[in-house]
């Protein structure tokens, strides 16, 4: 495979970063003058990124920096002191990364909130008091094997640096997870944030690093990339010292990081769909169904983005939904929300299809309400409308707390329609229902990462289910819920000289 992303891609990819930011893009498919990047110079052979520093970290970075070499120089040498530390070493960075992150929750949520301008103060901070839920190096127990041919240890090895992106959602509480998972696993990172967070990701990379340093003496662990653009990404993508690539966001990065020449796992776009059937019990489904969707004002890749009800409970689940709290949305209203918060784009072909308006995703009920014309209660959490399943509200992963509610003759037709929606993600799914076959039939069909039953969306992530934390799912290379095992490769020892003692 070529090491050369191709660069239409690529160009692609950052006039869509700066689209979203509001940005404007050259010609040349780099930010334009004014738009709050520092221009930057031609990627150079081996890795290089063109600029005048040397190889080597100075101090006092503590893995803030404006140069890809620099960073990726400096995450080698901090890969290289964790080693000789041992798994003692990598359980004392993890004990300091959910310290200090523990000890700023409520201050980051609020400046990741004041960058980011979406999603809920509550919610930030609710992802990052949660970091506990994210495993460490218990992960990596050894596989042994012993016979009359002699003992074989398999044992899970670091790769080294990993270059990781992060989406502009959830900028530190997915840079935190990483770094549990990566450095448990005996990993050095370099993350490019996406820019709209890279302030954030700065901020707590930062503080991490000085807690590690002044502990372990490690001081550039977790390195940022402070004006993240396009070439530090391709930078990254090409470095000789960075390993493997870890993607957390959209269709066009992920696209791009798969033509990178590295192996790349990847945690790409879902749109997560709900059945309810006619067994369900309707209060809960309708608790579930609000208290996931309305998380981070609906920013989860995992929250639910769709829901399909069978034609006998329909009524009495859209009472339900409003019995619940949430604000059911006239035809009219939703579709005068629709015209703004999707705009119609050209395919190539001569098709249009919806795109969502970025500005409007993350964004409150109370914003998409008066958008729509209409007005509820303060302590709203959720919209709700009935739509076909053809609405752009179905069909697009639209990252806003407001659910369509698709009426269907029977559970076989909400599941194959669930299924056209979800567009083969594979993904997430949720099922409401108490008839067991109806849960194993759904659960085949759709074929998700997450499949949960008879619960919000965000129990698939051990919020109120049973399991782990991580906010790389990575369904489009398959590794699924990313662990420290993720990011390791095996490694076999084999004595052939029998030293059994039985």
């Amino acid at each position: 495979m070529s090491t050369k992303i191709d660069q239409d891609m690529l160009r692609g990819v950052v006039e869509k970063v700066m689209a979203d930011l509001g940005r404007p893009v050259s010609s040349a498919g780099v930010p334009a003058a004014g738009s709050g990047s520092a221009p930057q110079t031609a990627s150079s052979p081996g890795g290089s990124c063109g600029c005048h520093s040397g190889p080597k970290a100075g101090a006092g970075h503590f893995g803030v920096f404006d140069c890809v070499n620099t960073a990726a120089h400096a995450a080698q040498d901090s890969f290289l002191q964790l080693k000789n530390l041992g798994l003692e070493g990598r359980s004392k960075v993890i004990e300091i990364v959910k310290s200090v992150c523990a000890a700023n929750t409520e201050s980051w949520g609020r400046f990741e909130l004041k960058e980011t301008g979406i999603g809920r103060l509550d919610h930030k901070v609710a992802k990052l008091e949660i970091m506990d839920k994210v495993p460490g190096v218990e992960w990596l127990q050894p596989y042994a094997l012993s016979g009359d041919n002699g003992i074989t240890l398999e044992e899970y090895a670091p790769f080294g640096v990993v270059g990781a992106i992060l989406p502009v959602t959830h900028s530190v509480p997915t840079l935190t997870g990483n770094v549990i998972n990566m450095v448990a696993a005996g990993n050095a990172v370099v993350f490019n944030p996406h820019p709209g967070g890279a302030k954030s990701a700065a901020l707590a990379a930062r503080e991490y690093n000085r807690a590690i340093a002044k502990e372990l003496g490690i001081e550039n662990l977790i390195c940022v990339i402070e004006s993240p653009t396009l070439e530090s990404f391709e930078q990254i993508s090409k470095h000789d010292l960075i390993a493997i690539m870890v993607i957390t966001g959209g269709p066009a990065v992920v696209k791009a990081a798969m033509t990178s020449g590295k192996r790349a796992i990847c945690a790409g776009p879902g749109n997560p769909v709900v059945v309810v059937d006619e067994t369900a019990d309707l209060t809960a489904a309708a608790q579930s169904v609000i208290e996931g969707a309305s998380f981070d004002n609906n920013l989860l890749c995992i929250g639910e983005k769709a829901v399909f009800v069978v034609d006998s409970v329909y009524k009495e689940f859209m009472a339900s939904l409003e019995r619940a709290g949430a604000g059911k949305l006239t035809g009219t209203q939703l579709e005068k929300l629709t015209s703004v918060a999707f705009t119609q784009k050209d395919d190539g072909g001569g098709c249009s299809h919806a795109v969502v308006n970025r500005d409007f995703v993350g964004a409150s009920p109370a914003r998409l309400a008066a958008a729509a014309g209409a007005n509820f209660s303060d302590h709203c959490e959720l919209l709700f409308a009935e739509a076909d399943e053809s609405h752009p509200y179905v069909q697009e992963e639209q990252m806003m707390p407001m659910v369509p509610i698709v009426p269907v003759a029977d559970f076989e037709t909400a599941v194959e329609q669930a299924k056209v929606a979800e567009h083969n993600y594979r993904h997430s799914a949720i099922i409401h229902s108490t008839n067991v076959g109806h849960m194993t039939h759904m659960g085949r069909q759709m074929d998700t990462t997450i499949f949960v039953k008879n619960g919000p969306c965000v129990a698939g992530l051990g919020l109120g289910g049973e399991g782990y934390l991580s906010y790389s799912v990575a369904t489009t290379t398959g590794e699924g819920i990313t662990t420290p095992k993720t990011f390791t490769r095996v490694r076999r020892c084999v004595m052939v000289e029998n030293l059994r003692i039985v």
